[in-house]
């Protein structure tokens, strides 16, 4: 493990995708580093976690979702004050050349691509805690 993990106890990531599965091992994988878990299949739910007084530390946005993909949620989240500086980091089975640059370009703070490379992650996440 490249980090050690007491800076992480506790805080809580918030977690968007519309593949359960994705969520079930993100989460396990993040639960084990110390962190608290919200998912979210979808922006309202993702909503509806953002509004529940939890203090987010950082948010895991799919960017590929039915709904509302990641490329128009994060703007909206940003457009809420109480939410603009909330780290986001996109997670994307897109990894294809301009891709990185796409996810950034629409308001992401980081950009990990599917399998997700959990020490990538953590270091990635790191930044911003």
């Amino acid at each position: 493990m490249s980090k050690n993990i007491k800076p992480f106890m506790g805080k809580t990531i918030l977690i968007i995708d519309d593949d359960s599965r994705n969520i079930f091992a993100l989460s396990a994988v993040l639960r084990a580093k110390g962190f608290h878990c919200l998912t979210a299949t979808g922006i309202t739910e993702a909503f509806s976690c953002l509004n529940s007084g939890d203090p987010i530390a950082v948010i895991l946005m799919d960017m590929m979702m039915p709904e509302m993909d990641g490329y128009e949620a994060i703007p909206k989240i940003r457009s809420f004050e109480q939410w603009k500086n909330i780290p986001i980091i996109a997670v994307t089975a897109q990894a294809m050349s301009g891709d990185k640059e796409k996810c950034l370009l629409a308001g992401a703070d980081g950009y990990v691509s599917k399998p997700v490379d959990i020490n990538l992650l953590m270091d990635i996440i790191a930044q911003f805690i």
